[in-house]
Parts: structure tokens; sequence; C-alpha cells
């Protein structure tokens, strides 16, 4: 039945949600929240919302394009990274790709074999004079 005071159908941004070990995926995941990766994922992974919060441990190999505000490898990624926010390669992280990051946390072991870019936060604009509320 119709509960007029429940949320939302749409995930909690604090769910979690796992592709265990032995599993594999082919095909793009978007995702809300938590993704924790022991799998395998051929395809994009996209975390949407400024809480979610990708972890690829040692066993996750990922072909694809990854893209989330917060990142944490233990794995292998074949593929760009990018990190809008926050991006932490553990001791046993393999990038093959570009990565783009905005806070990096690298472990020693890590390794990347691409361009690593660091994006700023985006340029502010300055007021200008009709701005300001004094113009005539």
């Amino acid at each position: 039945m119709f509960n007029p005071s429940r949320k939302s159908a749409s995930a909690p941004t604090d769910s979690t949600t796992l592709i265990a070990a032995g599993t594999a995926i082919k095909g793009d995941i978007t995702f809300g929240g938590r993704l924790h990766v022991d799998g395998t994922v051929e395809g994009a992974i996209r975390g949407d919302g400024a809480q979610a919060v990708l972890t690829l441990s040692e066993h996750a190999v990922v072909t694809g394009e990854v893209q989330a505000p917060h990142i944490v490898v233990n794995g292998a990624i074949k593929g760009d990274v990018t990190a809008s926010e926050r991006l932490e390669l553990a001791s046993n992280a393999r990038v093959e790709g570009n990565v783009y990051y905005k806070v990096l946390e690298m472990s020693a072991g890590a390794q990347i074999n691409g361009k690593m870019v660091h994006r700023a936060e985006p340029p502010r604009q300055l007021a200008g004079p009709d701005s300001r509320g004094d113009a005539p």
C-alpha cells in the first residue's frame, strides 16, 4: 500500500553494493552511495552524487573508464580514472590509463601507466561592477 511518509524508492546515499569475487559483469554500471568490487567488470563504472564512493579490492579487475567523486583502488584498472574529489591508490593498485584527480593519496608499490593530471577547483568568476548593487 502507498505510504506518503516513505522516501523515494531511489537508493539511499549510505547503501553499499557488492560485486563479489568470482562475479563477472559485462556492461556499464552507474551507482549512488557505495560500490565495492571484488570481482571483474568489463565496462565503464560511474558514481553519481557527491557522496558516491567506489572501492576496488586487491582481487578486482576493471576494464573500462572509471568515474566517481571518491575512489579507492587496490586492484587493477585498464582505462582512464577520474576522481572529482579524492583518489586513493593502495599498494596493490595497478592503473593502465590516465588518472585525473583533485586530491591524490598514493601508497608505495602502486603503479600508474599513463598521465597523471591534477584538476583543481574550477576558476571562480569575479563579480562585475553591476552585480554589487551600486550601479546607476
